[in-house]
């Protein structure tokens, strides 16, 4: 018997290795482990948020089945995720890059928004591959 429960293991697991995996592709293409801030910056590969819900959908479906109402909230949370990462944040990342470039040429002194970024989908369908893998291996660990 776990302490913790798969679902929340799924959860912490998929976060912390799918922002990890983060750090480490941004520190092995710059050469550098400096760039503590990728630990929880949004965007670049993979996505945290679909590894995460991902991992969960996968617990879920494994422990309580795919007919459940839980796996089909599940489903419809991780789509909704994804959508969000590619679709929203993805859009709205970019009007903010576009929007600090603007300000810059106008020399204004306004203070400069923060641009976060959103993902492409193949770093969403990396962070799926990601959180299925995860919660896998938390599902065969923990029974």
């Amino acid at each position: 018997m776990s302490v913790v429960s798969a679902y929340i293991l799924a959860i912490i697991a998929g976060w912390v290795i799918a922002q990890g995996s983060k750090y480490l592709v941004v520190a092995f293409k710059t050469k550098n482990l400096r760039d503590i801030r990728q630990l929880y910056l949004s965007g670049n590969m993979p996505s945290a948020h679909t590894a995460t819900a991902f991992a969960l959908l996968t617990v879920i479906g494994l422990k309580d089945g795919l007919q459940s109402g839980l796996f089909g909230l599940a489903a419809l949370f991780t789509a909704v995720v994804m959508y969000d990462a590619i679709m929203v944040r993805r859009s709205s990342g970019e009007q903010g890059v576009a929007l600090q470039q603007l300000l810059k040429e106008m020399k204004s002194l306004a203070v400069m928004p923060r641009a976060a970024k959103g993902h492409t989908p193949l770093e969403v369908l990396v962070g799926a591959l990601v959180g299925g893998a995860v919660g896998l291996v938390v599902f065969f660990a923990t029974n």
